[in-house]
Formats: C-alpha cells, sequence, structure tokens
C-alpha cells in the first residue's frame, strides 16, 4: 500500500492535478481526493495548497513529495535487481517521446520489442518536449525520445540518429518534379515555420540567416503535424526532417525535395535518468533501437 501512495502523491506533485494523477493511478478523482486527505489527517498538517491554480505544494508537501520520489526509486532498484536474480525479462517499461518520433517510429519500435521481450508491457506517452524532460526526471518514464537533446548534472544523452532536413511542398508548387532545390531558391518564399520557442525553429533561423535567405513567414506552429498540413493545404513550404513526412508523400499529400545544404539535419537521442538503473528490459529496449540505427547506417 505504501508504494501505492507515494505513487499517487508523486504524481500530483508532479502533475499539479488531482484529476491527472487519479487517470494515472487508474482510480477516481474522489479516490484520490480522499487518498490525500487521508494522508494529511494521518500526517496532522496540509500537503498541499488548494489555493493556486495550478495545484501547488505546500512546504510538508514538497518534503513528501522528494520522499515519495526516492522511495520510489529504491522500490524500482529492488524490482529491478529481483528479476535479475530470477533470469526473466517482465513488468513495464515507460517511454516518454515528442510527438513527430513518438507517431512515426514507436508503432515499428512496439512491434519488434514485443518479439524481444514478449512479456513486458510498452507503456509510451507523447508529450512535448519540455515534458519529456519533466518526465524522466522525476521518474514519469524510464527513457524519452527527444530532438536536439541536452543533457545535464541528472540527465544522460544516448545519441540516436541525425535526420535529413528536406523541402516539404504541395503536390502543385512550382517546386514539384525537382530533384534538388537551391538554399537562395527559399528566397520570397511563403514559409510554414515553427513557434519561436522550439529547438527546431532556432537551427532553420539560423541556417536561413547564415545562407542569406528571406522567407516569408505566412503560419506558425509548435508541431510538425500542424505544419504538415499546412503545406499539404497549399499554405506554403516549409523545411523538415525528411522522415516524419514519409506517410504524406507515399499518399501523395507533400513531396519532400533534397536542399543543398548536407549538413542541415535533426540531432535526436534518448535520455535517461544519470543514476538510474535500467531493467533488462530497458537495456533491451536500448540495444534495438540503437541496432536500428547501426543498420540503417549501412544502408
Amino acid at each position: 500500500m505504501i508504494f501505492e501512495e507515494c505513487k499517487l502523491f508523486r504524481d500530483v506533485a508532479h502533475s499539479r492535478s488531482l484529476s491527472r494523477a487519479a487517470q494515472l493511478n487508474g482510480i477516481s478523482q474522489s479516490a484520490a481526493t480522499q487518498h490525500i486527505q487521508q494522508l494529511e489527517s494521518r500526517m496532522g498538517i496540509e500537503l498541499l495548497d488548494r489555493t493556486t491554480r495550478p495545484l501547488g505544494l505546500t512546504a510538508a508537501g514538497k518534503l513528501y513529495a522528494d520522499l515519495c520520489r526516492d522511495v520510489l526509486r529504491r522500490e524500482e532498484d529492488f524490482t529491478s535487481a529481483m528479476t535479475d536474480l530470477k533470469g526473466a525479462i517482465e513488468g513495464t517499461f515507460r517511454v516518454a517521446s515528442i510527438y513527430s518520433i513518438g507517431l512515426s517510429e514507436m508503432p515499428r519500435l512496439r512491434d519488434a520489442f514485443a518479439e524481444v521481450c514478449p512479456g513486458v508491457q510498452l507503456h509510451v506517452e507523447y508529450l512535448r518536449p519540455g515534458k519529456v524532460y519533466e518526465a524522466v526526471q522525476a521518474d514519469l518514464a524510464d527513457i524519452g525520445f527527444i530532438s536536439y537533446p541536452e543533457g545535464s548534472r541528472d540527465l544522460t544523452v544516448v545519441p540516436w540518429r541525425e535526420e535529413r532536413m528536406t523541402i516539404a511542398v504541395y503536390p502543385s508548387h512550382p517546386f514539384a518534379g525537382r530533384k534538388l532545390v537551391k538554399a537562395e531558391e527559399l528566397n520570397g518564399q511563403g514559409f510554414i515555420a515553427f513557434d519561436e520557442e522550439v529547438a527546431i525553429r532556432r537551427e532553420l533561423d539560423r541556417f536561413l540567416r547564415d545562407n542569406q535567405i528571406d522567407v516569408s513567414i505566412v503560419m506558425q506552429f509548435d508541431n510538425i503535424q500542424s505544419i504538415k498540413e499546412a503545406v499539404a493545404l497549399g499554405s506554403g513550404i516549409s523545411i523538415l526532417p525528411e522522415r516524419t513526412t514519409e506517410a504524406e508523400v507515399e499518399h501523395g499529400r507533400l513531396l519532400s525535395i533534397p536542399l543543398d545544404a548536407p549538413g542541415l539535419v535533426r540531432p535526436t537521442g534518448i535520455i535517461h535518468r544519470k543514476k538510474k538503473k535500467l531493467t533488462r528490459a530497458g537495456l533491451e529496449f536500448l540495444r534495438l533501437v540503437q541496432g536500428e540505427t547501426a543498420e540503417a547506417a549501412r544502408r
């Protein structure tokens, strides 16, 4: 019971929401509220600051949240060690991923992982980049898939692959039928851009600036899926990781044209906590992912 209680409070502290924490723990919001109230009654002190939105933590709540995280990490290490002793590969492996990687890569990786570790449940959550970092740091995910990955004192980055960037255009665009587009030909083009706070936007702005290219930004979004839809509707063109447009190209909704800029790539990586001991299932998943990258490099 202590582990379930710790997990519930850890999730409340991270999500700042009783309803979200309840959902993560498979219980109703009223049950989650009752659990927290009983916990506060036992301790004789309030743990949640219910005057703020989103929900906040009192000083005691912050102390208890730290304890919960420590307890759950120790429990996870114990479970992993016991699994190793039994020689079994089982349990749940949790992955947090940005949408563009998760939607294009995870279906294939899920099937491949099921063949290697049939006794392991793979749980995948699609999040914005900042939330991927938060999920990994808070132990809500074992690993995270991210683009333009950044390590830190607490996080390790495992480089994954560099994805070529190409020009995405709608089928009737004047670039259609071209085998290559020169950088200077982008001048004056109506351009669908990423929001300014997204890492890929900063890299593309640097590329355009370095090549003295002046595009006309007509729309901007915080995700690749929305950009692809805007391009397919003829609102403008964009520069996107080639792998993320494969499905639209296959169905004739977009064209992906190489850009005369061989160094323009999107780096991707896998992040996990430095002190986290990955289970055998986690290590098998990493081997699978890195093996695919090595195989692609040989082609």
